[in-house]
């Protein structure tokens, strides 16, 4: 009774608690942007960002099995207007096909056309992770002296997987792996 008046039960429970709660919010997964930016030149718009991948066991294993995963990359750029709907100066997609080939042990990248073999899957999401690419903007459609509004943000594409796996994904945390839109603005 004497532990039940002082309160120490409740530190200890707290500890433990702490204690268990820390390991798992360092072995998060999903996906997280780290920071991005756009870079714009007098002829070019380059965005670079960097997300912080990690893949739950169940994706994982599915990888591991032959299943490709695909991942979309979704970029926007608005010109804020307060007196109509914001205009959307750019916008974009990529896919990112990651898939495991159990007899030669690599997992391969395919963005578009091109692939590229790694030999651990961490070093294949590394390269997911740090994304440079140049976004279509029409000459002349940024101006100076006008903010703009960007966002950015990475997710799971399970309307690429097969259909009983699609299935799966309703009502399923494992398979809704995505970064929150990351919004920040720019001024050309």
């Amino acid at each position: 009774m004497r532990c039940w008046r002082n309160g120490s039960w409740v530190a200890a429970l707290l500890a433990a608690w702490l204690a268990l709660a820390v390991p798992l919010a360092a072995t998060a997964d999903g996906i997280e942007i780290k920071k991005a930016a756009l870079r714009i030149d007098e002829d070019s718009v380059v965005l670079e960002a960097d997300f912080e991948i990690a893949l739950n066991p169940t994706l994982e294993g599915v990888l591991s099995k032959g299943l490709p995963l695909y991942f979309l990359l979704e970029f926007e750029l608005m010109r804020p207007r307060w007196y109509w709907v914001n205009e959307k100066i750019a916008a974009s997609r990529q896919q990112f096909r990651l898939s495991y080939n159990a007899l030669t042990r690599q997992y391969r990248i395919g963005v578009g056309n091109l692939y590229q073999n790694f030999a651990t899957l961490a070093e294949a999401l590394d390269l997911m992770s740090q994304v440079r690419r140049r976004e279509d903007v029409e000459p002349g459609a940024l101006t100076k002296d006008t903010t703009y509004a960007a966002a950015v943000r990475m997710r799971l594409d399970t309307t690429q997987l097969p259909k009983p796996f699609q299935l799966n994904t309703f009502g399923s945390r494992d398979w809704n792996v995505g970064s929150e839109w990351y919004r920040w603005t720019v001024s050309p």
